[in-house]
This record gives structure tokens, sequence and C-alpha cells, in this order.
């Protein structure tokens, strides 16, 4: 896998961790503060990993996820959006699950056996991630909230996937080809989150050790 693909896995993971971070101490339930805030943990955590496998032993995995500008990142534009509802939120958690699932499938198959390792290792990882959406797919996919939420993220869904595997996510979620939103381009949401992300490494003298 070429390395703007690593990092535009690496992106998603470490943007919709963070915004999966801001349900912690807002979600509906209290056992949903817990699990948005672990899933939040094991996302940033499967960044850092990508990270780590691009820049190589000698590299620095903090500067390639804090020190880009918001425009260099390669991250699909689904996991940007801010949204502001619980609807949007599982559809966004689902969608992206099913998604990333077949991305990381065909990573385990990869040609790089460090590559082929680390999405093995990621795909057990995401277990608990798909179960947690597919209970709350299940519970509301008969409300109609819900349905709108997940017709109008479709397209950004697609997004997050190359064209040659977009087939297969359609058959999954089992709604019709659309145009993608692509990466490439960035909503206007991601440049605010990327000043909360990068505000407290930019606020350090350059050069510093953490």
């Amino acid at each position: 896998m070429n390395e703007q693909a690593l990092l535009g896995l690496a992106d998603d993971e470490l943007v919709l961790g963070w915004r999966d971070s801001e349900w912690t101490g807002i979600a509906p339930l209290l056992e949903e503060d817990v699990a948005f805030s672990s899933i939040a943990q094991n996302e940033i955590g499967h960044a850092r990993a990508v990270y780590e496998l691009v820049v190589g032993p000698d590299g620095d995995a903090d500067a390639l996820a804090f020190d880009r500008k918001p425009e260099e990142y390669g991250c699909a534009p689904l996991v940007e959006l801010h949204v502001l509802d619980w609807a949007h939120t599982i559809a966004r958690r689902w969608l992206y699950e099913v998604a990333d699932e077949i991305r990381i499938t065909a990573l385990k198959g990869d040609h790089d056996p460090a590559v082929a390792g680390l999405a093995a290792k990621i795909d057990r990882e995401e277990a608990y991630h798909r179960m947690h959406a597919e209970m709350w797919h299940e519970r509301l996919q008969d409300e109609s909230r819900f349905r709108a939420a997940v017709d109008e993220l479709w397209p950004y869904a697609l997004g997050v996937l190359p064209t040659e595997l977009r087939g297969e996510l359609v058959e999954r979620v089992g709604l019709a080809q659309v145009d993608a939103v692509d990466r490439g381009t960035h909503t206007d949401e991601l440049a605010p989150l990327w000043e909360e992300m990068t505000m407290v490494r930019r606020s350090a003298p350059a050069g510093a050790q953490w």
C-alpha cells in the first residue's frame, strides 16, 4: 500500500478519534460516555501505530500527526464533520465501521508484511467498535431521524474507500451508488478541529521534549 493511502487511514483514525471524544461527558447514556471514550482512545492509538509505520523507527510520529497544516491531512470528509446529534453520530459510526472493515480486510492481504501485520492487529481491536456500531444500528434503524442521517452521510461514507472497494460497501449497506464526497478536499469543520488538536503542541517551544 502506498504511503498516501496509509496516511489517509491514519488521519481518518486520528480525526475520528477526536470527534468521538467530543461525546465524553455529554453522551445520552452513562455507558456511552465510557464507550465513546474507549473507542476514541483506540482510534487514536491505531492512528499512532500507522504513523509510526510510515515514519519508520527513526522518524517522529508526533510530528507527522500534529505538525502538518490542515490542508496537508489526507482524511476523508466523513470524519471531519462536527455532528451534534446522536442520530448522525451513530450513523457516521456505523457507516465508518462498515467501510473501515472493508479497508482493513484488504490491507491484511497487502504484499508488505508490516502493513498486513498491523492491519491484522487493528482488525482484532476493531471488533468491539463494530459490535457497538451494529448494536446501535439495530436499535435505531427503523427511526426516521436515523435513516435520514444515514442518507445524508452516505456520499461521505463512500469517500472513505478507494473506488475499487466501494461496490462492497454499497452491497453491505444496501443503498444505491451515488457520487462520493472524496478525499482531496476538506470541509470547513477541519480547521477548527485542527486548532484544538494541535494547540498544546504549538504552544511549546520548537524542539521541546515531551
